[in-house]
């Protein structure tokens, strides 16, 4: 039972500062424990609770695959309906207006999580998908089709970084690397589902347009069940509303737990700072470190060729005489069966290994590819080391360079600036992405497949460089405890 002290509590706190809630709630918590003669604690919270709160946030992650991979296996079939075919850069630019509208999106998705909270900022997202989901299915030319995948890029600039705030602020501690990874999985199955629904496109004249329409239908559950969500008590918290703070934590933790949850937050109390981050603060302030760490990150994670290989499989199949619904299928299924092994493997193995194991992977897939065009390597071998090596570098990435930044940076940051140095974060990442899908098809005829694998390649091992020197385990300890030992000198 919580008792009529933490009734009284939180009748106490409902409008008081943060800072003044959690000193308050620490002296609550000395008296509690004389009153009730123990300090034992009551174990791991249930992943129970939070786990609806964590599936229904992930919706915008499964979006976010769902429209990197429409276009995938539609792209043929839009630009002869469009009219323009054979154009490469148009076709370009279908992939790449998503992406430049993801950037947007991204650079203020953290003011909208601290401005309106986690919760409203994931139903908020869901609009721009639903408006640009409906333009691009109802478009007759290119530029509404740009237009539409415009809008439906600043949706997913919103979406995943603040369900991966949202997440690792609701996820108890012992399970928040796992949850973190649901993200990934959710993200592959929104792609092997864009790629599923669109296998009729080429035989089926005008089935593109209902691959666009089928998106508006997760976008809306994702605005209706956020509704009936927990908001995230850290939020809550920043904003001095530690009574609902509370009731939330009893939702997503039991109410055993909320007591322990309360005092663990207290501890890195800078909520009333909250408003007060400055831009400048993490492009070269006291927080440029991780704000590098984790913008480097994502740097390396584009550069290593994943999205171009998710964008453009089928064109790189073909090339290989593989017919493309195979290759589609087959990218799938390794995406999904890496990021499922990276969900059992995070809160044992750690963040730190994953990463480097993946990125160690990726390098040797990459080399695969490269080698295979080689004059010294039979017709027979090249086939299946180009194949081979794509559907290797798929499984790879999903163990751990596809999961595992959003989630690491989600935990290192510290609250006061977590939501707008994610948002930076996204922003670069969005960037490097834009101009991957843009220039990847070009490149790929001026330069050929062996050199470009062989810069991917070589990202991949400075990945794993980098990620040696730099990167800290976080598996296991609180967001409290990672921010208390991070915590840069004033």
């Amino acid at each position: 039972m919580r008792g009529r002290h933490v009734d009284i509590a939180a009748s106490r706190y409902k409008s008081v500062p943060s800072r003044d809630f959690i000193n308050a709630y620490d002296r609550e918590e000395s008296s509690v424990h004389l009153l009730n003669g123990t300090g034992k604690d009551n174990g791991n919270p249930s992943w129970r609770h939070s786990f609806v709160h964590v599936l229904v946030a992930t919706l915008s992650s499964f979006l976010f695959g769902y429209h990197i991979g429409v276009v995938n296996e539609t792209l043929e079939s839009i630009s002869l309906d469009l009219s323009f075919s054979g154009n490469t850069m148009a076709e370009g630019l279908v992939v790449s207006t998503c992406l430049g509208g993801a950037f947007v999106g991204s650079m203020f998705s953290g003011w909208i999580a601290d401005g309106v909270g986690r919760r409203r900022a994931l139903q908020l997202c869901a609009l721009p998908m639903i408006i640009g989901a409906s333009t691009s299915a109802t478009t007759k030319d290119l530029w509404g089709m740009l237009l539409g995948r415009l809008f439906v890029g600043t949706g997913i600039g919103i979406g995943p970084p603040v369900a991966a705030l949202y997440v690792s602020e609701v996820s108890p501690a012992h399970v928040r690397g796992t949850y973190g990874s649901l993200t990934q999985i959710a993200n592959c199955l929104g792609i092997m589902g864009s790629l599923f629904i669109g296998i009729p496109a080429k035989e089926t004249f005008g089935w593109w347009r209902i691959c666009f329409w089928l998106s508006a239908v997760p976008a809306a559950a994702l605005a209706l069940f956020m509704e009936f969500c927990a908001e995230s008590p850290h939020w809550l918290v920043k904003r001095g509303r530690g009574a609902e703070a509370e009731t939330e934590f009893e939702k997503l933790l039991g109410a055993s737990h909320v007591k322990s949850a309360m005092v663990e937050l207290s501890r890195s109390g800078r909520g009333d700072d909250a408003e007060k981050v400055k831009i400048s603060e993490l492009i070269y302030g006291r927080h440029f470190k991780v704000v590098f760490i984790g913008s480097a990150l994502f740097v390396l994670q584009q550069l290593s060729g994943i999205n171009a290989i998710f964008y453009f499989s089928s064109t790189v199949f073909k090339s290989a005489g593989v017919p493309s619904k195979i290759a589609n299928v087959s990218v799938g299924i390794c995406n999904l069966l890496g990021s499922v092994i990276a969900t059992l493997l995070m809160d044992k193995l750690g963040r730190k290994v994953l990463l480097i194991g993946s990125f160690s992977g990726m390098a040797v897939s990459m080399g695969l590819q490269a080698i295979a065009p080689s004059s010294f390597v039979p017709s027979a071998a090249a086939l299946y080391l180009s194949v081979g090596g794509m559907l290797m570098f798929v499984l790879t990435f999903a163990l751990g360079a596809g999961p595992v930044p959003s989630l690491l940076l989600s935990e290192i940051f510290p609250g006061r600036i977590r939501a707008k140095g994610m948002a930076v974060c996204m922003a670069v990442h969005w960037v490097i992405n834009f101009f991957v899908g843009l220039l990847f098809l070009r490149l790929l005829e001026q330069v050929g497949p062996q050199v470009l694998y062989a810069v991917f390649a070589s990202f991949c091992l400075l990945a794993v460089i980098f990620v040696k020197k730099n990167v800290l385990e976080t598996k296991g300890k609180s967001l409290q405890e990672i921010e208390i030992a991070l915590l840069p000198s004033e």
